[in-house]
């Protein structure tokens, strides 16, 4: 008799360690498939092909920011990259990828900019401060395409970056968020 209940359990038993076994299974291949949409997500940048400034990068300028006579082109590695004074009078640098959409802008700043959380923390850790060089990169929210600043690769996203030296005298660059988080980004060679 225990040997038929033993039997007739087997089945049972192997169809439990089978479901069980399938559920990590099932769960890394859901795992694989988020990283891969996400991955998707993300545009990779890539080296633009040939010397000159794509006619569509102008065009996208002229549709983003207007009519504009002073603008400087210059075709970098990754992006098409325009120069020059916004309606306001700042100086302004956007930046387009190989499909010529908008990546995002960078525009000087000053320290007095940045959140006051962030101020305080450089304060804190650096002395040299106070002549800092601080740009602002806009993120365009609408483009995926990272970005690359001081030769570092970043995901796209609104962020300050402090020029200043460290306690050896060596130039650095610092991230600072708009909610005041400052961090190391880079060093300046």
């Amino acid at each position: 008799m225990k040997r038929l209940f033993v039997l007739m359990a087997l089945p049972v038993f192997i169809a439990l360690c089978a479901a069980n076994a399938q559920e990590p299974l099932m769960a890394r291949a859901d795992k694989k498939e988020i990283r891969k949409e996400k991955h998707a997500e993300k545009k990779s940048l890539r080296a633009l092909k040939g010397r000159d400034v794509s006619y569509e990068s102008k065009m996208h300028f002229g549709q983003d920011f207007g009519n504009i006579s002073d603008v400087v082109w210059e075709r970098t590695t990754y992006f098409d990259k325009a120069s020059f004074t916004s309606k306001e009078g700042k100086p302004m640098t956007a930046f387009y990828d190989e499909q010529s959409n908008l990546v995002g802008t960078t525009t000087p700043a000053k320290f007095s900019d940045l959140p006051p959380a962030a101020q305080r923390d450089i304060e804190k850790h650096y002395k040299n401060y106070a002549d800092a060089t601080v740009i602002f990169f806009d993120d365009n929210e609408f483009n995926q395409t990272n970005m690359i600043i001081y030769g570092e690769e970043f995901e796209d996203e609104d962020n300050y970056f402090v020029e200043l030296k460290d306690d050896n005298n060596k130039l650095i660059v610092l991230r600072v968020t708009p909610e005041g988080e400052v961090t190391y980004f880079s060093d300046i060679r």
